[in-house]
């Protein structure tokens, strides 16, 4: 890919998606004080990413720009010490153009209970090829680390990491923000249905691989339309944290 002076004709609104995604992650529960959303700067290896505070504060006129060697190249401000998880998933995925990282509360139940992602209900559907784990503890601070998780993330939607959070990169911001809910109300779902069967996993009636796959259009265009225009409009008037 090019350099950042590429797709500058898209950047307004790319930089206020990215603040939507960034404030959607906290108002709908995905994160509070921690969490972040980027986007690639099209036909670039550079990406909007915003500074180090809470997703909830975050506004278009402050994002930095950054490369996938982790360096700053345009904005002022520090940007979240695992900006690795952005830059290196940009770099080993040319498809992808949004990613999001968040600590919903079900995904992160779900990989200390040893269960896998389980696709129990429609909306699920988008994660019917699975949903990888990344076993070990921490945070993604270093390229090193960052190159392990994309990898395991290989090419797939979402990546749940364990006792974490997820990721999920999709090739915009607003698909893999709109991921990142869905996964979450998923993983819900499925510890909502384990705890009504006792605990007993057995005794869940999981979509099979076939019949997940026949609802796999959850994130198709025409889904992600509609469901960012819901997230974002909610997450535009309401108050930060409420």
């Amino acid at each position: 890919m090019s350099s950042a002076k590429s797709g500058r004709g898209a950047e307004p609104t790319l930089k206020r998606d990215v603040a939507l995604a960034n404030r959607i992650v906290e108002r709908f529960g995905l994160s509070n004080a921690f969490g972040h959303a980027s986007a690639r700067i099209p036909g670039t290896d550079t990406f909007f990413m915003p500074t180090r505070r809470s997703p909830g504060l975050a506004s278009a006129s402050t994002l930095l720009v950054l490369d996938t060697e982790g360096k700053i190249l345009s904005g002022r401000g520090t940007p979240n010490s695992e900006l690795w998880i952005h830059a290196r998933i940009y770099a080993a995925r040319p498809d992808v153009g949004g990613v999001v990282h968040a600590h919903p509360p079900a995904c992160v139940c779900l990989t200390q209970i040893g269960q896998p992602h389980r696709v129990v209900h429609n909306q699920g559907g988008a994660f019917y090829a699975g949903v990888p784990e990344y076993e070990r503890i921490g945070l993604i601070r270093t390229r090193e680390l960052g190159d392990l998780l994309a990898r395991k993330l290989g090419s797939g939607l979402a990546v749940m990491m364990r006792g974490h959070g997820i990721t999920t990169a999709l090739p915009d911001v607003r698909a893999a923000t709109v991921a990142a809910c869905m996964l979450e109300e998923s993983a819900g779902m499925q510890l909502r249905m384990l705890a009504a069967a006792g605990g007993d996993a057995a005794r869940l009636r999981a979509y099979s691989r076939e019949e997940a796959g026949s609802v796999s259009d959850q994130i198709s265009p025409r889904v992600v339309e509609r469901a960012w225009e819901y997230y974002a409009l909610a997450a535009e008037q309401k108050p930060l944290g409420g």
